[in-house]
């Protein structure tokens, strides 16, 4: 009789731990979504804003045509690119881009640059970048946690629970990001 009240306190701690275990990768999975989900909830900010942006800036700057045509382009491509995928993140990358180059170029249009309402336009672009920037960091955050939770044992036994997050990508500086800041060109 001893034998078999070990055996079940052995079990019951055994089914414990793996039930733990196994609720770990459900909450890092469902943190991983929940970090994607804000980083979608930020990027609908930006895309929102950014033809606010363009109607202020296009009464100014005439001869910005071909940028206006790349942003409206770009933005539409990452809108419709699927979350969490590398596709979307280049598109947004490449939206980021131009519209600093777009933020950039008003600096040539004094009266532009000291319109209210463009100047709080960038006002707000720039919370929002910064707002994108921090849901990004939440998110590669929440899909390292989850990566860990199902590649270390006994995790790994619930890996196929999170087979679908596993292929998602992280979030990483694209070469423009890296290359130096050549301050002349601002200049």
């Amino acid at each position: 009789m001893n034998t078999m009240v070990i055996l079940g306190v052995v079990v019951l701690v055994i089914a414990a731990v793996l039930y733990s275990v196994y609720a770990g990768v459900i909450r890092n999975k469902n943190s991983v979504r929940e970090a994607l989900s804000g980083i979608d909830v930020q990027l609908k900010k930006r895309h929102d804003l950014v033809p606010n942006i363009l109607t202020i800036a296009k009464k100014f700057m005439e001869h910005e045509n071909e940028i206006f045509t790349k942003v409206t382009e770009l933005r539409t491509q990452a809108m419709n690119a699927p979350s969490g995928s590398k596709a979307k993140f280049a598109a947004e990358g490449m939206l980021d881009n131009l519209m600093s180059q777009l933020l950039v170029s008003v600096e040539n249009y004094p009266q532009l640059k000291s319109d209210a309402t463009m100047v709080q336009a960038m006002q707000t672009y720039n919370e929002v970048e910064e707002h994108i920037s921090a849901a990004r960091r939440f998110y590669n955050s929440a899909l390292t946690q989850l990566r860990n939770s199902v590649m270390i044992f006994p995790g790994s036994l619930f890996a196929g629970l999170a087979a679908e997050e596993m292929g998602y990508s992280y979030f990483e500086a694209t070469e423009a990001d890296r290359a130096p800041v050549n301050a002349a060109s601002y200049l």
